[in-house]
């Protein structure tokens, strides 16, 4: 379909109501719409699932009656369809799109400015998962600045094992927090792996070769904040999760600054290179459905396996 051939339907997941996802979540037909000149209209391929979606339909990020029926689905792969005659882009091109907004569909209309090239021998799946976590990852390390001993709390996560490896990579020694069903793999990214069930402040300074310079917090909670303020000042500690501790006078990181922007901006074309050479790997948790929208949701918002949540058409 070319740009002049007019719009279509597509499958797409939005939520009804604010609520529980399986209360909420359904899959209906819309418009595709025709891409303006910097406009590109993509096939999905795949789409990464985040905890932030789920809290989207869950009203916990806002509840306005007027945004109903929210599209959801925030980064994906796929496949250009069609393209505007300014986007630099052409029908068969395999793409990355973050951010995006209903990114759980078949097809969706982007503009351009929010689409790039997919690294040949990046899988769509690994794709799809990378640079909501990725970007986000790169603003915590640019906002903290060089680091020789890194304390990561969540290393684990989806956004902590990109901290951990491009942290490993930049010549810190990083300590990251996990249960020890994860420590393995904390170990396989570089990183000395901390137990943060019993005394944590006790278990870091046991485990760091030196004085702990920097904490990256994925996870927001009391005790990392707290053992964090013991170790380090306020302001050599990130995070993109404790937000009710701003008046400790730690920073904290969403996207939603000038300077944020940029940093997530800039990250993405070494973030897609660092993927595709395998220096970044985006574990794969599960695939749904775009009809199982509802309960991949629910998934992600409990107890799954290490790794992103992926919904295909």
């Amino acid at each position: 379909m070319s740009a002049e051939q007019g719009s279509s339907t597509t499958r797409r997941a939005v939520a009804t109501a604010y609520g529980e996802p399986a209360e909420v979540v359904r899959i209906v037909g819309a418009d595709t719409g025709v891409p303006g000149p910097g406009e590109v209209l993509v096939a999905v391929t795949a789409a990464g699932v985040n905890p932030f979606d789920a809290k989207q339909v869950r009203g916990q990020v806002g509840d306005d009656p007027s945004k109903l029926p929210l599209p959801l689905g925030g980064e994906a792969a796929g496949v250009v369809q069609s393209a505007g005659t300014e986007s630099g882009l052409s029908a068969g091109d395999e793409v990355v799109v973050y951010p995006v907004t209903g990114a759980f569909s078949d097809s969706v209309l982007v503009p351009a400015a929010n689409v790039y090239a997919k690294p040949a021998g990046l899988a769509d799946d690994q794709a799809a998962g990378l640079l909501l976590a990725g970007v986000t990852a790169a603003d915590i390390l640019a906002t903290l600045g060089p680091a020789k001993v890194l304390l990561v709390h969540g290393g684990a996560g989806a956004v902590g094992s990109i901290v951990v490896a491009r942290a490993v990579a930049d010549g810190a020694t990083v300590l990251a927090t996990a249960s020890p069903a994860n420590h393995d793999h904390l170990r396989s990214l570089g990183a000395v792996p901390v137990d943060y069930s019993g005394d944590l402040e006790a278990a870091v300074r046991a485990a760091a070769p030196g004085p702990v310079d920097a904490v990256a917090d994925t996870v927001g909670t009391d005790q990392a904040i707290d053992v964090s303020l013991n170790l380090v000042p306020a302001d050599r500690i990130v995070s993109i999760a404790a937000w009710g501790r701003s008046g400790d006078g730690i920073t904290l990181v969403g996207g939603s600054t000038e300077e944020s922007k940029k940093n997530r901006r800039d990250a993405v074309p070494g973030l897609l290179a660092d993927a595709a050479a395998g220096k970044i790997v985006v574990e794969i948790a599960g695939t749904y459905r775009l009809p199982e929208t509802a309960a991949a949701l629910e998934a992600v918002g409990g107890r799954h396996p290490r790794g992103k949540l992926i919904i295909r058409p």
